[in-house]
């Protein structure tokens, strides 16, 4: 997991061949202006999902985990907290990973917390399990999916 402030994003660009396609586009577009909804920005490998929900307790979050994707999990507006644990460390699965939506979820608690302001963004890969959407009031966020 990475966590980091948007003018900090030059310094992961280069983890991945999509990172660099993915801070560019938070540069050249209004993401305020998106509605809500699922945008392709390079087919299935790039896809960015605008969120405007309400917080959830810490008790309401789950962690969850993805095989296909990571998420760089960018918070608009609103306070934004998301928790994270280890993937190898989650022992109490739902049920089993959903191959149609890439997704696992766990009732295990977050070994972590970690609050996210406007403007930063964590980065979640295959091996983080996470639990987003905690927080009070509504949250605007932007969660890019990358395929590995």
């Amino acid at each position: 997991m990475i966590f980091s402030n948007l003018s900090q994003s030059a310094r992961y660009a280069a983890l991945h061949p999509l990172f660099q396609r993915v801070f560019d586009y938070i540069r050249d577009n209004d993401l305020y202006a998106f509605s809500p909804g699922r945008y392709k920005i390079a087919g299935e490998d790039l896809i960015a999902i605008v969120e405007h929900v309400s917080g959830r307790t810490r008790e309401m979050a789950r962690l969850e985990a993805h095989r296909h994707y990571i998420d760089i999990q960018l918070v608009l507006d609103g306070d934004e907290t998301m928790g994270w644990k280890p993937l190898a460390d989650c022992y109490n699965p739902v049920a089993e990973h959903s191959m149609d939506r890439d997704i696992r979820f766990f009732i295990d608690a977050p070994a972590s917390c970690i609050s996210v302001p406007p403007d930063h963004f964590c980065i979640f890969f295959p091996e983080d399990a996470h639990a987003p959407l905690i927080g009070d009031g509504p949250i605007r966020k932007v969660i890019f999916k990358i395929a590995v």
